[in-house]
């Protein structure tokens, strides 16, 4: 009964240690697949289509509803009036994106918008290139 234990609790040892051995070499060739080139080590540039969609989930899951709709005025301009308003620069990305952190008023009426500190700059400008996208216009730089 002993040797039938042993033998189990080694065969158990040698099936985790196999399982796992694999499991780092996919996780290496997952991380190196991130790179662009293996030379330099820099990251992979993601597309405009894939920061919008990171932005449009941003969106999504904020408060922005509250007081912005996609295509209607409610409390403030609809994100469409937002984006026919500005161009799709990475200067207006920049500057919507501030609007978002920091808040505002006077340029839509009198009513303020809250600002949102606790959103990261990155986040930001990615819920601003979302909103500048919704016209169809594409980045222009």
């Amino acid at each position: 009964m002993k040797k039938v234990l042993v033998f189990i609790a080694l065969f158990g040892i040698a099936c985790v240690s196999m399982t796992s051995c694999g499991s780092k070499k996919e996780a290496a060739e997952e991380s190196a697949d991130a790179y662009d080139d293996y030379e330099t080590a820099e990251p992979k540039q993601e597309s405009s289509a894939d920061l919008i969609a990171q932005g449009q989930v941003l969106v999504d899951a904020g408060d922005c509803k509250t007081c912005h709709h996609p295509t209607n005025k409610i409390i403030g301009p609809s994100h469409t009036e937002v984006a026919q308003k500005y161009d799709f620069t990475k200067a207006n990305v920049s500057l919507l994106a501030g609007k978002i952190m920091s808040g505002g008023s006077g340029v839509w009426g009198e009513i303020p918008m809250s600002p949102h500190p606790d959103i990261s700059m990155a986040d930001a400008e990615k819920m601003a290139m979302y909103v500048l996208s919704l016209d169809g216009e594409k980045p222009k730089d």
